[in-house]
């Protein structure tokens, strides 16, 4: 915002309150409010103004208190923003941000806990960011504001209270560019956001019992890296991906299928999905944690594939 005073804000409560976690505290004292845009609670009506804004050269980014809102403004962003380019060609630019707190973890319900980004996955002219550190938020959130195209950014709300270590100045991270976080040779597990922390964990916990695992953290699920992904299982002969969203028509199953067209003939056993079951988000708190992907189910799906 300061390198550019075409950048604002548009959300819920994003003002003197600095956002419902917190992650616009302190921006309306130093940007006002024609920047930090306080919204009615309207997702449609608000998204709809972005997109508006975004063709006249400014480059918003909304903010969606929690992503199951996004619902709201689903014409907004799939007819819209991200038809703009196609239909107009190089008349119009549509440079918007999409930020969506998603995930579960922290009891908020069905209707307050779900990662949604397997729906956008399926929409040309959209890009589609889940971070899963400090550094890597800062870097492709960085990147998504300077594209010329809308951006969903999805941030896990229960990375929100995790401290991580961030550099004072970041370079824009590519988007498209995955990360390799644990070398291994024995089996690749993909994911992304805050399955990241929870695969890494297991890939400890895997080399105790002699079995190297790689970490590959996606970043980015459209465009997604597939010579990253290739590398890896060429490399290891076996793929288990891991996600919080939904296993039915969801990342999961387009990562698996990125697998079988890139490095098909390097499998040594077949690919696992791990996944939520096909239910809603509990409310209860054991009920929840039952149905994310575990520690211990990681480790003893890498040990049946081996």
């Amino acid at each position: 915002m300061r390198r550019d005073p075409n950048v604002l804000l548009i959300g819920e409560d994003i003002g003197q309150y600095g956002g419902a976690f917190g992650v616009t505290r302190g921006l309306i004292d130093e940007f006002g409010p024609e920047r930090v845009v306080n919204t009615p609670i309207s997702e449609g009506g608000f998204t709809g103004m972005a997109v508006g804004a975004a063709l006249t050269g400014l480059r918003p980014v909304v903010e969606y208190m929690f992503m199951d809102f996004i619902t709201l403004a689903l014409d907004q962003i799939v007819n819209h923003a991200a038809k703009f380019r196609a239909v107009y060609g190089e008349q119009a630019q549509v440079p918007i941000v999409f930020r969506a707190a998603g995930g579960a973890g922290r009891s908020y319900g069905a209707t307050h806990s779900q990662m949604f980004e397997g729906w956008f996955m399926h929409v040309p002219g959209l890009k589609v960011v889940a971070p899963s550190t400090a550094e890597d938020a800062k870097g492709l959130l960085i990147s998504a504001i300077r594209d010329d195209g809308p951006v969903l950014f999805v941030e896990h709300k229960d990375l929100y209270k995790v401290r991580m270590p961030l550099p004072e100045t970041s370079a824009p991270i590519p988007l498209g560019t995955a990360r390799v976080v644990r070398e291994g040779g024995d089996v690749s597990i993909l994911t992304y956001s805050k399955m990241v922390h929870t695969a890494a964990i297991a890939a400890a916990e895997l080399a105790k019992e002699g079995i190297s695992a790689e970490v590959i953290d996606l970043r980015t699920l459209r465009p997604l890296d597939t010579d990253a992904i290739a590398a890896s299982v060429q490399k290891t002969g076996r793929a288990l991906v891991v996600t919080e969203a939904m296993g039915h028509a969801g990342p999961a199953t387009e990562i698996a299928a990125t697998v079988m067209d890139v490095a098909f003939d390097y499998l040594n056993a077949p690919i696992v999905r791990l996944t939520p079951p096909d239910c809603a988000i509990p409310f209860s708190p054991t009920l929840e944690q039952k149905i994310i992907p575990s520690v211990q189910e990681i480790v003893t799906a890498a040990r049946n594939m081996m």
